[in-house]
């Protein structure tokens, strides 16, 4: 039987979030700043979407207030779908978020829905989240049940974290822009701990996958996350800097990278030889009609970059949220003037042993 879902995201991947619900066959009813509204399957529920952060089963009712839940009709109907949700995880506790989630309304729904369920209140760090809100741009009240115990964010092959570490769903929405492509061979520059080159492994098969990054403790992080992923075998790390890959030229068809924002890794300063010295490398190292995919918060150093150089044009720039701030997404190819004009544009790639 069908039900409804709310999928959400981060801001600025609702439009590329919707292309994978739709890829995985379900219905897309709405879609606003922080998600989209979606009928599938009870059977099919979407917990497998790599650019969500959570999905919620979504109720709406028809009152005007909150404690109209305690009415017993609305009140059954929202204990079956807690029943139902609970039914296919492992929650040990339920909680609200929600304007006045500690009122004496909250409260007395809390203590009768555990009454209902057996399911424990915990208002602090339990499982089962529950979202109250009112119907957006609609009229009554709807309740979302978080599918999972954890965000859908929270990778389980995450064993290593450091600094500035990229979100993983917007790891994937790099790799979707970038395309999934079996013959693809694909480069992570200053990989880190291997977010974006873990999820490109998750997407599908690639000719190549190799990550390169100057700093040892980020290589071993990586390692411990692609083999928690179970892709180690399929990817290759290298110790290097950007500015000298020993790498073959004109051989990656996506080049993709989280550049340093210059705080948590990295410094402003650093940053003004880095980017253009990153551009210089993915031209050395693309083939004519390679993506190339950045994330980049040094928004006015990288346009200045972009500016004083023609080799690569703007394909798609697209506002992104991360952590509470807003980077920017770019994808680049190369400019038509340059296409094909250096030495050997035009021989064979190189076979890969």
């Amino acid at each position: 039987m069908p039900a409804e879902y709310e999928v959400e995201v981060l801001e600025g991947l609702a439009s590329l979030a919707r292309e994978e619900v739709e890829g995985a066959g379900m219905a897309v009813l709405g879609e606003h700043a922080d998600g989209l509204t979606v009928r599938a399957r009870r059977a099919h529920a979407p917990t497998g979407l790599r650019l969500a952060t959570a999905v919620y089963r979504r109720v709406a009712f028809d009152v005007p207030r909150p404690k109209a839940l305690l009415g017993d009709q609305h009140f059954r109907r929202l204990v079956s779908t807690i029943r139902e949700v609970a039914a296919a995880g492992t929650f040990h506790g339920f909680r609200f978020a929600a304007a006045g989630a500690d009122s004496p309304v909250f409260l007395r729904l809390a203590r009768s829905i555990q009454e209902a369920t057996g399911m424990p209140f915990d208002a602090e760090s339990g499982e089962l989240l529950l979202r109250v809100r009112p119907v957006p741009e609609g009229r009554g009240w709807e309740v979302l049940a978080r599918l999972t115990p954890r965000p859908l964010s929270a990778r389980s092959w995450r064993v290593c974290n450091r600094a500035g570490g990229l979100n993983a769903t917007l790891a994937a929405a790099m790799v979707q822009v970038a395309g999934v492509r079996a013959g693809d061979a694909y480069l992570n520059l200053m990989c880190g701990s291997g977010t974006l080159l873990v999820e490109r492994a998750l997407a599908g098969p690639a000719a190549e996958l190799v990550g390169i990054d100057l700093d040892p403790d980020a290589l071993a992080c990586a390692g411990a996350n692609l083999e928690a992923a179970g892709v180690a075998g399929r990817c290759r790390l290298l110790l290097a800097d950007v500015r000298s890959v020993p790498l073959e030229e004109r051989a990656y068809d996506v080049i993709v990278a989280d550049l340093p924002w210059g705080d948590a890794v990295g410094s402003h300063e650093e940053n003004r030889t880095l980017h253009p010295a990153l551009l210089a490398a993915a031209d050395r190292l693309a083939t004519d009609d390679a993506r190339v995919v950045l994330l980049t918060h040094e928004l006015r150093l990288f346009r200045r970059v972009l500016g004083a150089q023609d080799r690569w044009r703007v394909e798609l720039e697209r506002r992104v949220e991360h952590g509470g701030h807003f980077p920017h997404l770019y994808l680049l190819r190369r400019s038509r003037s340059h296409h094909g004009d250096r030495p050997g544009a035009h021989e064979s790639r190189p076979t890969r042993s």
